[in-house]
């Protein structure tokens, strides 16, 4: 029997409407990963939210976190592995997002492996990027550090900028960095609201389609299946043996899957996993 390895994103796909994973949805997860499913998820959420998001869904293979910068092992209870961005390209983008009038926050990794600390460096935030603090501000395994500009000892470590705004900025200087660095760029629309954009900034070659193709060949899976909602998830629909894109998806995801479902807030990515694992 062939081997399958099914990675789901979370926001608009795993998740419901609440941005919760429904009991139903855990409750299928678990017991078909008890029956050696190989099922995990890639989002670009840290493991501060994948954690107590996953608290009641089993799951064995590691988390792809961060778009790709790294994963979470859940047995471990640790990061795996982990991609730096160059301090050149971290200095450069900074710099080029500060002219541009973006201010991402900055994603570094505790000298002892610990936790994440986040650097926000402007005096004032936007809506989106002060909800976005608000919602995570007492969560373990990060810690915010606003009105901070990134200290020179956390340079190296630096793995990830993520900005939010105006769409038309925000895209203009997503632009400008991949021209201007050799860094990953990722920006796409924020799934609530298609007026705000989001930015994400990594070091070369990370993205979920590298993570997820690293992730079959580690656990030796013959067949990658995966789901997805926003733009951000194409790359790794294009590497996967069955890409799947759940029916609330962008317009673009759909016409690049294989496969429609129904939408996030009807268990449908468990239910499609239940049927495919069943089949095989």
């Amino acid at each position: 029997m062939n081997k399958t390895l099914y990675v789901s994103d979370l926001d608009g796909t795993l998740l419901g409407s609440d941005s919760r994973v429904s009991e139903r949805s855990a409750s299928i997860i678990s017991e078909l990963s008890q029956a050696g499913a190989e099922i995990t998820v890639a989002t670009a959420r840290t493991p501060a939210t994948v954690v107590p998001l996953l608290a009641d869904t089993f799951t064995r293979p590691d988390a792809i976190v961060m778009t790709g910068a790294a994963t979470w092992s859940r047995t471990k209870n640790a990061f795996g592995t982990i991609h730096y961005m160059p301090e050149a390209d971290v200095t450069a983008g900074l710099e080029l997002c500060r002219r541009m009038g973006v201010h991402p926050f900055v994603y570094t990794m505790r000298a002892d492996g610990s936790m994440l600390d986040v650097y926000h460096g402007a005096s004032a935030m936007n809506k989106a990027e002060e909800s976005f603090y608000l919602e995570r501000l007492h969560l373990k395994l990060k810690r915010f550090h606003t009105g901070t500009p990134l200290p020179p000892s956390s340079l190296s470590r630096t793995m990830l900028f993520f900005a939010m705004g105006e769409r038309a900025n925000v895209e203009e200087a997503a632009a400008a960095l991949r021209e201007q660095t050799e860094c990953a760029v990722c920006c796409y629309p924020d799934i609530f609201n298609h007026a705000v954009a989001n930015l994400e900034v990594f070091a070369p070659g990370v993205s979920k389609a590298a993570a997820v193709l690293e992730l079959k060949k580690q656990i030796g899976a013959d067949r990658l299946v995966v789901f997805g909602d926003n733009l951000n998830d194409l790359p790794m629909l294009a590497v996967a043996d069955v890409a799947v894109a759940v029916d609330n998806a962008f317009p673009e995801v759909k016409e690049h899957a294989d496969v429609v479902i129904g939408p996030n807030f009807t268990d449908s990515v468990a239910q499609y996993i239940l049927q495919d694992f069943t089949r095989q």
